[in-house]
């Protein structure tokens, strides 16, 4: 059974100083990962050079992603600066990608919102091509997507063969590719087809568990099962201003009562269900969830 890992997301700071004291804190208090999502609209800091300045206020913590939108970027480029981050933290690189789908950062950049099967075979073939630059010598690509000409990456990433890829989702084609392809997979409800928020039909405790199923059944290997924690504490109205969590009291994305009830909740989603990897949505539940974090870590 592989030990809880517990990561939790961070959007902004007002200072090089308060950014650094929040990687820290979270070092300090044994959360295993420090994520930054990737989203051109909202008070969010950019994600690379975020985790770069995390990494050098710390020595532990691992850096990752809640998650890069791939169509913000060519994957070349984002080989190399994330191989760049990993020699940079030692390391300590974890990225986490996604197809991209909030239709207001699309909007607001001019950019199409394509589809989502065009936006997943283009994933899928970005992962092809970091993958293919991480690995050894020189890579070529020609996709239908995507082109590389016998590129040599440098820096190579310090983790080999590569660094952990996450991948956070919850339609069933995004699944079935995470399966094959990752080292983590972030259990998320499915997004709607116009990029405008969670559907409301993907709650639920059977949905949860039929994507575990789904993800089990598709991966070649063992792999890392996970999902990100929306509510904290008592119940009140939804944390998460894209979605009403109502439906999901019974998965692990809701966790309500006591440090007590929360504390065995988890065990009984790691025992019974192998999901290990725990996300702390909104930094606002920091304080509240911190003495779970070191009771389980």
């Amino acid at each position: 059974m592989r030990p809880f890992r517990f990561g939790a997301v961070v959007r902004q700071a007002d200072s090089a100083k308060a950014w650094a004291e929040q990687a820290r804190r979270l070092e300090g208090t044994g959360f295993d990962v420090m994520l930054v999502p990737d989203h051109l609209v909202g008070e969010r800091l950019a994600p690379i050079p975020a985790l770069a300045a995390a990494a050098a206020a710390t020595t532990r913590l691992r850096l990752g992603t809640m998650v890069l939108a791939n169509d913000f970027r060519h994957p070349a480029a984002l080989a190399k600066e994330l191989a760049t981050l990993d020699v940079l933290s030692d390391g300590r690189a974890e990225p986490g990608i996604g197809t991209g789908w909030m239709a207001g950062d699309y909007a607001a950049a001019g950019l199409p919102l394509d589809p989502p099967g065009v936006r997943l075979e283009r994933l899928a073939e970005a992962l092809a091509v970091l993958k293919g630059l991480w690995g050894e010598g020189s890579f070529t690509h020609h996709g239908a997507h995507y082109r590389v000409e016998g590129l040599d990456l440098y820096p190579k990433p310090v983790q080999r063969p590569r660094p952990p890829l996450l991948l956070a989702g919850g339609g069933p084609r995004l699944l079935r590719l995470a399966a094959r392809e990752a080292a983590s997979v972030n259990l998320t409800t499915r997004v709607l087809p116009d990029g405008s928020g969670p559907d409301p039909a993907d709650g639920g405790l059977d949905a949860f568990l039929a994507k575990i199923a789904l993800v089990e059944d598709a991966a070649p290997g063992p792999i890392e099962l996970g999902t990100s924690i929306l509510e904290l504490g008592e119940a009140k109205a939804a944390a998460w201003s894209h979605a009403d969590t109502s439906g999901l009291a019974a998965t692990p994305q809701v966790l309500h009562g006591t440090r007590h009830d929360i504390s065995d909740k988890l065990r009984h989603w790691r025992a019974e269900h192998g999901l290990t990897y725990f996300v702390l949505h909104h930094d606002r539940d920091l304080d509240a969830f911190a003495p779970i974090v070191e009771e389980l870590a």
